[in-house]
């Protein structure tokens, strides 16, 4: 410290050009934090798998939606401005590839358009950034959407901008008031109007410094970024660095008022509280080095807090004592006095108490915190709409889906399924609405939007029972046109019996043999008979058409041979006109037979190959469902194949609309049960070895509830067994850290489940934000660990007498500055309240209320009665340092 004393101007100096210097020439953290985005899960998760297979096939495509909210159902004039609205976006430049005209036709008009004609949808399909999403939805809001009708413009990119920039704007609000607190607080503590500026100056460049160089951190190796960054380090900068000074200034002018030269009282505040900080410092350090360990980037993204823990560390150790050496005694002018030294009354009595009946302190904890921890449930929210409440247009076209088509119909999930080949074939796509058909089984699954079912509807034809069914009415029919048939020949026949009566009888008459053609159709029609009862018995189309074969076969020939007979047959002259007449008529009658039975040979064979393509079908065995050939080709399928098919057909989307909100906890227990459905379901098929992903706000919010509630586990354990031996090592003792943590636990969960009734039972949200117990715990425990830190380590330096008595004083002496740093502390996490930000406005209830928690009831009450109970034993397993 002498030498930084000796130097303290030119440390000064190089600390403002350093700071200048980076501040001007860094990266803008802000715009870093933006091109990060709001959410950057592991590759290998379900959503960013999907993301990826549709990127490489270019397939990537975005839909936002152009929301028309109407008072009353649509007129045609309201109907035409709409469809002119449509007309003028489809031409816009810019990442617009497909756009869905609500009034094109009977099937869009059914998807786009609410039951009462209030809510009317635009499907826009977009290609492109996040920014030029946004630019396109600011281009339509202000240039397309008719003046007297309401629209709002709405997608997950446009949501997504919104928390994005209600966060920053939610921060610029907290730079300031923390800083007016902070100086305001400052100035009742230490009644000084020079004081509050030392803290503020230092914290202040501490803050640029930090800013700064994990700015160029994330240029240089990638270090995780997000929104959280710089909040998280305006508010725990300001507010530990504002408590660290409170520690240093307080005992600065404890040394100064028993008498020490400016000199000494700097060296022995930066031995004994110096010590302190630094203990503080490394706890803290480890604290928020150890989220390094976690897996998710926006988790991770809060290590940067632990480079501006070191930055403020190095600026404590050379621009404090800077001030503190030059300014003197009119550092704390114009008070001569200062709360800040005081001994705590407060903390006395408390002390006096948990020391001298410690288990009587233990039963007022227990009784003020148990009932929260039996009562916490752990109910957490992934709604990211309700960051940024309903103000914003991006919701309020949300809200208008969800009010006018359903919850589902808004953000759908989707079931990606990828294969090297072709998978529009006849022997797949049954396999896939064999899915389709599982999937929709579930409960919370509203319906299904694939290649087989384009509007969510089942195509009966596609189903064997059905196909069956027309084929049985097929078959119908045919046994109907062949009795139709017999009934036409049978009088065919009795017309030439009647005619070969008319004729000359004998040896020696010619009848033209019209006796013989009336027998052969009489044959013919016994044929038939048998054919019709075969057909009727055992449905043997085959045996049935061969046997129509032969008998067309038959009537050509007795058609031949009533061609011929007017020339042949004899009678008198005035019959012979009249006879051949009706001899051309009844000929015409074996025409339109022999057309009718080959209209039903026809028929019998289509039905034929049918049933035969059915029998040879492995598809239709296992799943109930038939393609005919050439129905994959045909003009009625190609729309919903170019819709759900990407990448040369090679793969195929399923679009399944939920019943429930896309957001809520049971989007995501309805998602994890659409996956179990589709693992079970694909094996042994043609689609187990294919790749299948999900995308969808509701598959996002899957894997954010795997990912988090694996990496808090893993970060929470890390970080304790962090502290613990960093602790261990410090204090000198096992004991010591085992019940701090404890007691910091112990503050924590009470904090959350106070949270947790505040926002879900009091104020109806579903639950507390998925990442605010994560950053909770992390900020409690490690900005809570200082202040048992200043109690115990002052513990330590009283130990050489009494262990009741070294508390006893210990309590008096922190009690004021523990209290003040709890409050000053809580006061810049208060900061974040007016952000509109939920999750800030969480994790800040749950900071400020575990601070206090701590700093008044747990700290003062839990820990002594903990530390004299064991005694001396309380640095077990080492010896007391003696002093």
């Amino acid at each position: 410290m002498k030498v930084i004393l000796r130097l303290k101007w030119l440390i000064a100096v190089a600390m403002i050009i350093v700071t200048t210097a980076l501040f001007i020439f860094s990266p803008n953290l802000t715009e870093q934090a933006e091109e990060a985005g709001t959410l950057q899960l592991p590759k290998d998760t379900d959503s960013q798998r999907a993301a990826a297979i549709l990127a490489e096939a270019g397939a990537n495509d975005e839909t936002i939606s152009l929301v028309f909210a109407l008072d009353e159902p649509a007129n045609e004039d309201t109907k035409q401005t709409i469809t002119s609205t449509v007309d003028q976006l489809k031409e816009l430049e810019g990442p617009i590839t497909n756009v869905v005209a609500p009034y094109e036709n009977k099937e869009t008009k059914g998807q786009l358009v609410s039951e009462d004609e209030k809510t009317i949808l635009v499907p826009v399909t977009v290609d492109g950034t996040s920014e030029e999403i946004n630019e396109l939805a600011d281009q339509i809001n202000s240039d397309l959407i008719p003046e007297n009708i309401t629209a709002y413009v709405t997608g997950q990119a446009i949501i997504n901008q919104d928390v994005n920039e209600s966060s920053q704007e939610g921060l610029e609000r907290t730079e300031i008031i923390t800083v007016v607190l902070i100086f305001v607080l400052l100035l009742v503590v230490f009644r000084s109007i020079i004081t509050p500026f030392i803290p503020l100056v230092a914290v202040g460049v501490t803050y640029l410094l930090s800013q700064s160089l994990v700015s160029f951190f994330i240029d240089w190796f990638g270090f995780p970024v997000s929104n959280y960054t710089q909040i998280f380090l305006v508010a725990v900068l300001f507010g530990i660095g504002t408590d660290y000074c409170i520690l240093l200034l307080s005992r600065y002018k404890e040394e100064l008022s028993q008498g020490h030269s400016t000199e000494t009282a700097i060296i022995n505040t930066y031995k004994t509280a110096g010590r302190t900080l630094v203990i503080s410092g490394v706890a803290v350090f480890i604290g928020f080095l150890a989220i390094g360990f976690a897996e998710f980037t926006i988790f991770k993204s809060a290590v940067g807090v632990a480079v501006g823990i070191a930055v403020l560390m190095i600026v404590l150790y050379t621009l404090v004592p800077f001030f503190m050496a030059v300014l003197k005694e009119k550092l704390f002018w114009p008070s001569k006095k200062s709360a800040s030294h005081k001994d705590s009354k407060l903390w006395t009595l408390l002390g006096r108490f948990s020391v001298y009946r410690p288990i009587w302190s233990l039963v007022i904890v227990a009784i003020i915190t148990v009932p929260f921890l039996l009562t916490y449930n752990g109910q957490l929210s992934f709604n990211t709409v309700n960051e940024i409440g309903d103000g914003y247009d991006s919701v309020k076209g949300l809200n208008a889906i969800e009010e006018g088509f359903g919850k589902g119909e808004s953000l759908p999930l989707n079931i990606i399924i990828k294969s090297d080949e072709e998978l529009v074939t006849r022997d797949v796509i049954p396999y896939v609405e064999e899915l389709s058909s599982e999937i929709v089984k579930n409960e919370n699954v509203d319906s299904i939007r694939t290649i087989t079912r384009p509007v969510g509807e089942i195509i009966d034809d596609l189903y064997a029972d059905s196909q069956l069914k027309q084929v049985a009415d097929g078959l119908k029919q045919s046994r109907e046109g062949i009795e139709d048939t017999q009934s036409g020949l049978s009088e065919i026949q009795a017309g030439l019996e009647n005619m070969s009566a008319q004729l000359p009888s004998g040896p020696s008459a010619n009848t033209g043999g019209l006796g013989e053609a009336a027998n052969a159709l009489g044959q013919i029609n016994d044929q038939l008979a048998v054919i019709n009862q075969g057909l009727g018995q055992t449905g043997n189309i085959a045996q049935a058409s061969q046997q129509l074969a032969r008998v067309q076969q038959q009537l050509g020939q007795v058609q031949q041979s009533l061609a011929g007979a007017s020339s042949s047959i004899q009678g008198q002259a005035s019959q012979i006109g009249v006879m051949k007449d009706a001899l051309t008529e009844l000929a015409g009658g074996i025409d339109a037979a022999m057309e009718g039975l080959n209209q039903i040979e026809s028929g019998l064979g289509d039905a034929e190959e049918i049933v035969r393509a059915m029998g040879e079908s492995d598809s239709l065995r296992e799943t109930g469902v038939f393609i005919p050939e050439g129905t994959l080709d045909s003009e009625d399928f190609m729309p919903a194949i170019d819709r759900y098919s990407f990448d040369n057909k090679q793969g195929i989307m399923l679009e399944v609309v939920l019943n429930n909100d896309p957001y809520s906890k049971e989007a995501i227990h309805t998602t994890e049960a659409i996956k179990e459905t589709v693992k079970d379901q694909v094996e042994g098929t043609p689609l187990e070895n294919m790749t299948v992903a999900y995308s969808g706000i509701s598959s996002t919010n899957e894997d954010l509830s795997e990912i988090s509630q694996a990496d808090f586990t893993r970060t929470m354990v890390i970080m304790l067994v962090g502290l613990f031996i960093v602790l261990s090592v410090l204090f000198r003792s096992m004991i010591m850290p085992l019940y701090m943590i404890g007691s910091l636990l112990l503050t924590y969960y009470t904090s959350v489940s106070i949270a947790e009734k505040i926002f879900v039972n009091l104020l109806n949200y579903d639950g507390i934000t998925w990442a605010v117990p994560f950053f909770g715990f992390v900020m409690l425990v490690a900005l809570g660990v200082d202040y048992s830190i200043f109690l115990l380590d002052r513990f330590n330096e009283e130990a050489k007498i009494d262990v009741k008595e070294a508390m006893m004083i210990s309590m008096a002496k922190m009690g004021t500055v523990v209290i003040t740093a709890a409050i000053i502390l809580a006061g810049t996490f208060g900061a974040m309240m007016p952000s509109g930000v939920l999750s800030l406005i969480q994790i800040a209830t749950i900071v400020i209320t575990g601070l206090l928690l701590y700093g008044l009831i747990i700290l003062p009450l839990l820990i002594p009665a903990i530390t004299v109970s064991f005694g001396n034993g309380v640095w077990w397993p080492f010896k007391q340092k003696k002093h």
